[in-house]
């Protein structure tokens, strides 16, 4: 199968080198000296264990119209930064391309072929000039939940930190050939995988974590099991669960599994900065909309309030801002 990783980070880069070790013909789509790395030494990969790999991908390029026609696109750039490449994914995009959409917190296409009272909203928040929307055709959309960790640890390398699961389901919910092909490439390429009926549901248990875990720890410089061990954040973390299951059950969304064993798994993950705490350390742009907005935008569409949501929602937002501002990370180091 031919498939282009865009955006060859943390799990953008573990997916693309597991696919290629298994065989298939993988391009990398990136920039800086991450992707001048991959085009010199390939796309290196540190297991959970200390196992190295280093992983042959086909093409490494700076640009998606360069990719040329592709299978499946691993769509696994920050929500934030899709639209940069959203106008040119029609020129790797075949009748029969696969568009696997693998971010943190809840899709742009949350609406679509959802059917009901909700069916084809439109969440202004995570595609304000509706340029997601108009250039990725939603037939070709498949979602994704991901629950491994990993981080880029320097250009070219990625380091495993935990887990290997990545369930699928197409947005309608139905079972077709090609979500078969696609479960059966994943676990081909050492992946565990499941082909779900109700994806967002599935969505909304790892936003659960996503919407609490990651702004907190931004906030705080905490790791998750720092978050989970500090009785005041750990009930901040139970509060915000709470609010958000109320906002997905007014949905008809049903959980999996309780608030108190979602947040036992994250504590049992360690002592793991989240992709927000990683951003803030590295300044770059957080992801504010996708994680914790378009919670909130959900929130009002169907008149259910979250005021521990929206305060941790402010705090963050501003994070990002002085970030952006300064042009720098916020790093807690050593006293002098």
């Amino acid at each position: 199968m031919k498939i282009c990783i865009v955006g060859a980070g943390a799990i953008g880069g573990l997916m693309g080198a597991k696919l290629a070790l298994s065989g298939e013909e993988v391009t990398v789509v990136d920039q800086g000296e991450h992707l001048k790395a991959i085009q010199e030494g390939g796309l290196k990969l540190i297991w959970e264990d200390g196992t190295e790999y280093v992983a042959d991908v086909a093409k490494a390029t700076g640009k998606v119209a360069d990719a040329g026609p592709q299978d499946l696109i691993i769509l696994s750039l920050k929500a934030h930064y899709l639209d940069q490449v959203a106008k040119d994914l029609h020129k790797i995009t075949g009748p029969e391309t696969m568009i696997l959409t693998v971010q943190n917190g809840i899709p742009w296409w949350y609406f679509q072929k959802l059917g009901g009272e909700f069916d084809g909203h439109h969440l202004s928040s995570l595609d304000p000039d509706g340029v997601l929307t108009k250039n990725i055709d939603a037939d070709k959309i498949i979602g994704c939940v991901v629950y491994p960790a990993a981080a880029v640890e320097a250009p070219g390398v990625i380091r495993h930190v935990e887990g290997d699961r990545f369930p699928i389901g197409e947005l309608d919910g139905s079972t077709t050939d090609r979500v078969q092909k696609l479960h059966d490439t994943l676990v081909n390429a050492g992946f565990r995988s499941r082909i779900l009926d109700d994806i967002r549901s599935e969505i909304w248990l790892k936003a659960w974590g996503n919407l609490s875990f990651n702004p907190i720890s931004a906030l705080t410089h905490a790791t998750l099991v720092d978050i989970c061990q500090f009785r005041e954040t750990r009930r901040l973390v139970e509060t915000m669960m709470g609010e958000a299951q109320v906002i997905a059950e007014a949905l008809g969304i049903t959980f999996r599994h309780t608030i108190e064993k979602r947040i036992q798994g994250a504590e049992g993950v360690g002592a793991h900065k989240t992709s927000m705490l990683q951003d803030v350390e590295a300044g770059r742009s957080l992801e504010t909309e996708a994680l914790i907005g378009a919670v909130l935008e959900i929130g009002r569409i169907t008149g259910t309030p979250a005021p521990a949501i929206e305060a941790v929602y402010a705090c963050v937002k501003l994070l990002n801002k002085v970030i952006l501002l300064e042009g720098a990370g916020v790093i807690v180091s050593d006293a002098a």
